[in-house]
């Protein structure tokens, strides 16, 4: 069985609470039991990490690269300006997915840009929690 690390970013805590027109009702901890039963179903293990830190995750990247088959990252808000977590995904040389849960494309015009995509083999947003599951699936072919 593949193993698989979901990264979320700043905010993602806070789901369910926070802009629910854009991003749903449901909570963080409700969509990550979500993924992991459709994980399971296409046989993949799935562990989650969300942290509000940049170095975190950066550190989070580093410190469980080599017990992970692929990363998929929702960055939040770093998506758009870190370049220390893109410098990070590539020094680890593992595939990872970049989601979102909304159509960053349809929202503000700073949205738009991903510094991280570069990094990333691809990217999937708008199809909220379904985002996720779309890279478990993409991951599976990759793999």
């Amino acid at each position: 069985m593949k193993k698989v690390l979901i990264i979320n970013g700043p905010n993602l805590n806070f789901l369910g609470r926070r802009q629910n027109y854009i991003y749903g009702n449901e909570t963080l901890y409700e969509i990550n039991e979500y993924i992991k039963s459709e994980g399971e179903k296409i046989s993949i293990s799935v562990d989650f990490y969300q942290s509000n830190h940049e170095g975190d995750i950066i550190d989070k990247i580093y410190n469980e690269c080599e017990n992970y088959d692929g990363f998929v990252i929702n960055a939040g808000a770093f998506t758009h300006y870190s370049y220390a977590i893109y410098d990070a995904i590539l020094s680890v040389d593992k595939i990872f997915i970049e989601v979102h849960l909304s159509n960053v494309f349809s929202r503000d015009d700073f949205r738009k840009k991903s510094v991280i995509a570069g990094a990333c083999f691809g990217q999937i947003c708008g199809f909220g929690k379904n985002s996720y599951v779309l890279a478990l699936y993409a991951l599976i072919e990759i793999f």
